[in-house]
Order: C-alpha cells, then structure tokens, then sequence
C-alpha cells in the first residue's frame, strides 16, 4: 500500500513539488514501528476512542516550537552567521529567516512571535506610511513563502504602530496566512484598539481576541504564545506532542453516566498518559531534537515543552449519557445538560492537573479543547455546540463559559454572524467584552458574507475550496478545508444576528 500511495503522491498533478516532499516524507516516516506498543492503547485507538492527530510513527519534531524571537534579535545567531538586529529591515531579513528553521508538525513554523513587541524597539526615524509599506511586503512574503494557515501571528495588548499596521495590513490583504491573534487587557488596551480588532473581524474574520490576564495568570505576565489555531503555550517552549480524546465514543462505551465516570474516564485517561509518555519520549530521548541550535542558543527550553491532553465530541458525549438516564436536556440549552458537560470538564481537569508525565512543563499536561480535524465526522470539536443547533450569540457564551475555566491549553468557540454586522461592529465588541467578563479565554467569531473563513481554527477561503479538486492549492491548508466541508457539518454553522438580543446580565458583564 506504501507504493501504491507514493506512487499516487508523484503523480498528483495538483500538488506542487514541494507538497509532494512533504506527502512523501509522512510515508517514510509511516514505514517505522509506533512507538508505543501497549494493547490497551492500540486498541483504543483503533475504536477511535484515543487519537494521535496523525502525528507520526517516529516524532522528530515537537508538534508546536514556541522560539524567543526576542532573544534572537538582541544576540543574532552564531549558527545562521547573523549578527543582531539593528534596525527594522534587519528586524524583519532575520525573522524571514529564521522562521525557515523552526519546524512543527506541520513542516512550517505555527508561531511567528508577538510582532509588535519585537519590531517596536526598530522603528526609529520611520513615518507611519514607510512602516505600512514594510510590513504590507512583509505579510505577502509570508503567505506566499510559508502557505500554511497554521502559521500564526500575536499582537497586542498594547497600542502602537506596529499593532495598527498590521490590522490595517491584515484586512486589507484577507490572505488565510498569517493567522492573527489580538491580545487583550482592559488595564491595557483601548477601546478604540479593540474596535479597530472588532472591525478587522468583520472584513477578513480575523483576528482571534485572548483574554491576555487569563493567559498570564497561567504562564507568566507575556510569556506565552497563541500558535496554530487558538493553542495557548509557553513561550521559549511548546507542545511536545498533542493527545486526544473522543469523549462521544468514551461515552458510546458506557452503561451509565454513573459508569462513565467511575470507571471509564480515569481508565482512558492513563491510556492518553501512557502514549503521551511514548511519543515524548521518543522526541526527547531518541530524535535528537535537543540538541539543536535552537535550544543552544537560547530560543527554545527543553523544559519548557508541554503535552497537550486534548478532547473533543463533548456535544455528543452529553446527548449519549443524558439518554442513559432517560433525560431528553439539550447541551447548549438546558441546565441539566450544561452541568453535566460541567462535571465531565472538571473531572478531566482534576485527573490531567494530578498526574505527572515524563516530559512536561512543570511535569504535567495541559488540559486542551481541540478544535476538531477533517475527519471527525458526526463528533463536535472540542466542547462546542453542535453545528447547525447553536442558539443565539449571548445564549451562545453563556452556555460555555464556565467550560473555559479548565482549558488552560486553548479552548474556543467559534461564532458565526449575519452580515448585519459589519454595519454594527461596536455590537461585536460588546460581544467580545462580555464573553471576557463571562469567562472566555479566547474569542473568535465569522461573519456569513466572508470569502475568508475559519473552518476548525485556520482560515481557508469558500472559493479556493469550491476549486480545489479541478486545480488544487498553493497553501497547504486548503485541502483540509476541502476534507471539512466535504466530510462535516463545519460549514453548517448558523448565521445569527447580534443585536438586541444581548440580556441585562450579558451587558451589565460587558461594562463592568
């Protein structure tokens, strides 16, 4: 079958040369043994009970590689032959450098730093419009060089030229990479900056908006990153792998909520530990991973890798144990079902904060909502409402909420808005601030009339997906919107108008 597939890779018309290098190196890495051979757990994956996320059978790569930008900037490289940066060209000819050498699970980097803060310090003499032009070529060479929708960008929480530029830059361009996080921190940030995000949103459905004050009470005041999709991780460090686990088919083997809590979630909980402990293992002792530049040099902490324990189908989960006891609630809905999704997240929170990994900043996981893959059919990313049965916005956030609470690696939802809004975007800010007052971590919203969308997390554009099987893509992103759209309901997200419909208690949060 190995042959047959490499041979299907060559000859694919539609994937460019550099695309087939990275299809065919998955298939050699497939030919090597899996590095965990415990029963309990090969079984487990085989019922789609635990996920791998696809990320190999010989992990030589952590799956997201946080680097300290900073640092390289202030002492250049002794490996690259670069001396530090002293000025903004400088700033800007090191990090598209650099950026060439860091890998992820994706062969392209998913963490291009907090731009802002590194490019500040070089502005020096430049006018507004100067700085515009740079980093307008700027974020085209990266789309361009580096199509990968996972690649990701922070900016924020304060306010400067550069943070402006690169809305204005982002909205004007609506280029799927990079993808774009605002940090947020009402002691920080403007109003007037947020609008500015809250705007960008209505053009180009990005950014996404971290609630910065919960991030840091986790990881230290700024010494965290947002990568990929909405994954919050260590700065200097990342994520050594990404484990998950299929709460609807946990709960599909129960016999009542009783039995999926006493006895199954612990059960295939250790079974995540075990192979997260595999596969971090094998990165860290046999890849030879960290031994490279990047960690001698400072930009990276071994110790500052961290496991992420994801989950995903809670939707379903629910339904599947309401049914067991004979309750027809509705997750999203009704009390009932929304405590029960309650428990189930407090419990994963409780075993993955009392159990030590090998690997693991500070010696555990983190506990991480996943945002679903192409395939997922009929299983709802992370805690999310189901596609097509979301209620309105506000009834929306208030519903999950109290989920944010445990999901310190990345938790979010994604809201879908009528075009309306674009003609209202302070209503998509008060959104915003009372999902924040509410408890959000993070907060990402579409808007129905966008070209430019976000599928699980990533951004794909409806019509590179409407021609992707007569003529593929140059981003490497696009086929796995195809694979959604095809095989889910993620397009089947309901379009709901934010207007009047915000309650006293959602607003009376909001201003307060």
């Amino acid at each position: 079958m190995t042959l047959v597939n490499i041979q299907k890779i060559i000859g694919d018309a539609n994937l460019s040369a550099q695309q087939k290098s990275q299809w065919l190196a998955l298939q050699a890495e497939g030919m090597m043994p899996y590095p965990c051979q415990d029963k309990s757990v090969l079984d487990a994956m085989a019922s789609g009970v635990i996920c791998d996320m696809f990320e190999g059978n010989a992990p030589f790569k952590p799956r997201y590689v946080l680097p300290d930008y900073e640092v390289f900037l202030a002492k250049g490289s002794d490996y690259l032959e670069l001396a530090p940066a002293t000025d903004f060209d400088d700033a800007l000819h090191m990090l598209s450098i650099l950026y060439h050498h860091v890998p992820s699970v994706t062969g392209i980097p998913v963490f291009l730093g907090h731009l802002d803060r590194l490019l500040m310090p070089y502005v020096g003499e430049l006018t507004a419009h100067e700085v515009y032009t740079k980093l307008r070529r700027f974020w085209v060479m990266l789309d361009r060089t580096l199509p990968d929708a996972f690649m990701h960008v922070n900016i924020g929480p304060s306010d400067n030229l550069v943070c402006r530029t690169i809305l204005a830059v982002d909205a004007e361009l609506k280029q799927i990479a990079p993808n774009l996080t605002f940090y947020y921190d009402k002691d920080i940030t403007p109003e007037s900056l947020l609008l500015k995000a809250c705007i960008n949103i209505t053009e180009c459905s990005k950014p996404h908006i971290a609630n910065t004050p919960l991030h840091n009470e986790v990881f230290g005041e700024g010494r965290f990153g947002i990568v990929s999709c909405y994954n919050a991780l260590p700065l200097g460090g990342g994520a050594n792998t990404l484990v998950r686990l299929n709460l609807k088919s946990l709960a599909q083997l129960a016999i009542s909520a009783d039995d999926f809590f006493d006895n199954l979630l612990e059960d295939y909980c250790q079974r995540v530990f075990t192979l997260i402990d595999a596969r971090s293992e094998f990165l860290h002792q046999e890849s030879g991973f960290f031994n490279s530049f990047l960690v001698k040099e400072g930009l990276i902490d071994e110790a500052r890798f961290v496991p992420m324990f994801g989950i995903f189908g809670m939707a379903e989960a629910v339904q599947e144990l309401l049914t067991l006891e004979g309750c027809d609630a509705r997750y999203g809905y009704d009390a009932a079902a929304n405590q029960l999704a309650l428990r189930i997240s407090a419990r994963l929170h409780e075993i993955v904060s009392a159990t030590e990994v090998k690997y693991g900043w500070q010696q555990r996981a983190l506990l991480h909502a996943q945002g679903g893959i192409s395939l997922d059919v009929g299983v709802t990313p992370g805690v999310r409402i189901a596609y097509g049965q979301e209620p309105d916005p506000v009834s929306y956030v208030m519903a999950t909420a109290p989920q944010h609470q445990y999901y310190p690696s990345g938790i979010s939802d994604i809201l879908t808005l009528d075009a309306t809004i674009k003609a209202n975007p302070t209503a998509l800010m008060d959104l915003c601030l009372g999902a924040f007052a509410s408890g959000y971590r993070e907060f990402t919203a579409n808007v129905e009339s966008n070209d430019l969308v976000r599928i699980t997390g990533y951004m794909v554009k409806l019509s590179d997906i409407a021609k992707y099987q007569a003529e593929g893509s140059r981003t490497n992103t696009t086929f796995l919107g195809a694979e959604a759209a095809d095989k889910t309901q993620v397009l089947a997200r309901r379009p709901r108008v934010v207007s009047q419909e915000m309650s006293p208690v959602f607003m009376a949060k909001a201003n307060s």
